[in-house]
């Protein structure tokens, strides 16, 4: 709402580092990847990125962990969910398991089922424009 000047992570992003399982297709094992996945299909395992997205589309299900830095769901998810940085829950997520995030924003139909922990490794002051940042800055000095 106050945010509206930053720009979310997208898949786009991630361009020729993005990988897809396509509607009908199922995966069966952990994935562990840099870069960005979509699921619109089914995945039975664990996702795993230490730089990347893991994007859930409405028709995507997940029975496994999922762990990145910026996580969208828009279906269903079987397990635990860690967003280091950015937990987007769409109108349509479904999420059985607890979840961990840096910063969370949450549309109105969301179903969670499990806990909601905040990620506390650091202070998170109120995010400012850098100009002002830098003004306070040379003030307090």
């Amino acid at each position: 709402m106050w945010n509206k000047e930053k720009s979310k992570p997208d898949l786009q992003r991630f361009s020729g580092k993005t990988s897809l399982i396509a509607a009908g297709a199922a995966l069966s094992g952990d994935l562990k990847f840099l870069g960005a996945v979509q699921v619109d299909g089914q995945v039975n395992g664990n996702l795993i990125t230490s730089e990347g997205m893991v994007r859930i589309s409405v028709e995507g299900k997940v029975e496994g962990e999922i762990r990145a830095p910026h996580i969208v769901i828009d279906g269903e998810v079987v397990g635990n969910v860690y967003a280091s940085k950015n937990l987007e829950l769409g109108a349509r997520a479904r999420v059985q398991g607890n979840l961990y995030y840096g910063l969370m924003e949450m549309a109105m139909g969301a179903q969670i089922e499990g806990s909601l922990c905040h990620l506390k490794d650091e202070a998170r002051p109120l995010e400012l424009p850098e100009t002002l940042l830098d003004t306070e800055a040379d003030v307090v000095q």
